[in-house]
């Protein structure tokens, strides 16, 4: 399960069988959301996360989606990497 980055104590993360679309986990012991890149980030599930909690990695996931993208294409060896996704 390959680590992108910690932040705020949550790890975000991809798993090592995930598929498309592109996407990325954040877990912090029980807590946990999954956020999709395309179109736009989007939040598709959580569990144990507070509102306030919710909105601020969504922004993080925003800030950082050019490198999520960058990184899922490299560790699942994507042939997309000309594309624009």
């Amino acid at each position: 399960m390959p680590t992108i980055f910690t932040l705020y104590g949550y790890r975000f993360m991809f798993y090592s069988n995930d598929h498309e679309p592109i996407h990325i986990h954040a877990v912090k012991g029980e807590c946990r959301a999954k956020f999709d890149l395309f179109p736009t980030v989007s939040l598709v599930s959580s569990s144990g996360i507070k509102a306030h909690e919710l909105k601020l990695l969504t922004q993080v996931v925003q800030d950082k989606r050019e490198r999520i993208i960058e990184q899922w294409l490299i560790y699942f060896n994507s042939d997309r990497r000309d594309e624009r996704y």
